[in-house]
Parts: structure tokens; C-alpha cells; sequence
């Protein structure tokens, strides 16, 4: 047994169905946004994982001091914000997150810029974590993240 599929059958419990996020309501209105509508959209929809995750790839994107700590704070409300909307879906702690199911990116993008952000200030043990949980989570979308 690879160490790949160890760790796989050890985070979902060999047989733990996947979890699939519904819809999020703002993903219409986030997917044609200006940089400068973010703000209003996620203000007006504070639930949406897509939104903070989106806010706080813009802060990494600025490469500033200032910057990392936006998106250290976006994230971690994105990451949250995701966690309960998981739960209230049947997540139960553990089990695949698909990237493949599209309402489940805004979460996993939340994950993975709150992983970066731990990085960048030097939060080692909170970027390893978040990066394992979204392996554990989506091997695709670690994939396509990490790239």
C-alpha cells in the first residue's frame, strides 16, 4: 500500500461518502465582480466561502505585508464560513470535499489561501495542517491549487 492511499483511507474512513456543498448564492453575482464589487458582495452575502476565498487571494496577490494579514483574516472566515456550511451538509469531520463538485471550490479555496497566508508569516504548523486537510480533502484540488 502507497502512502498516498494510507493516508486516504485513514482520512475518510475507507467508505466515507463525499460531501457536496449546495449552491452558493452569490457565485452568480461573484463571478462577474470587479475587484472593486467584492467588498459589497460578500458584505451582502457574509456566508459565501467563494467570496472571502476570493478576497483573500486578491490580498496574497498584492504581495504586501498588509496584504498577508487581509488574507490570512479572509481566509480564515471563508475556511469557517465553509466548515459550517460542510457540516450543515452532512459532513461529519472527515471525508472527500470533491473540486470536481463546483460549489465546493469557494471552501477549498479558502483552505488553500489560508495555507499560504500561515506561510508567509511564518505559521508552520497552521500551513502544514491546512494543506494536509485540503490533500485529504480534494487531491484534485490541491492539484490545481498548489500549480
Amino acid at each position: 500500500m502507497s502512502e498516498s492511499t494510507h493516508r486516504n483511507l485513514l482520512a475518510h474512513n475507507a467508505g466515507t461518502p463525499q460531501t457536496e456543498l449546495p449552491a452558493d448564492p452569490a457565485a452568480a453575482e461573484l463571478a462577474s465582480a470587479t475587484p472593486e464589487q467584492l467588498i459589497g458582495i460578500v458584505g451582502g452575502h457574509p456566508a459565501t466561502s467563494l467570496g472571502w476565498a476570493l478576497l483573500a487571494e486578491r490580498a496574497l496577490a498584492a504581495d504586501t505585508a498588509e496584504g498577508t494579514i487581509q488574507a490570512y483574516a479572509y481566509a480564515r472566515t471563508g475556511y469557517h464560513r465553509g466548515l459550517d456550511a460542510l457540516r450543515k451538509a452532512g459532513w461529519r469531520g472527515s471525508g472527500p470535499v470533491p473540486w470536481e463538485h463546483e460549489p465546493n471550490r469557494g471552501f477549498l479555496r479558502a483552505l488553500w489561501a489560508l495555507s499560504v497566508a500561515a506561510g508567509r508569516i511564518g505559521e508552520t504548523d497552521e500551513q502544514e495542517r491546512c494543506s494536509q486537510f485540503l490533500r485529504d480533502s480534494s487531491e484534485a484540488g490541491y492539484r490545481e491549487l498548489a500549480n
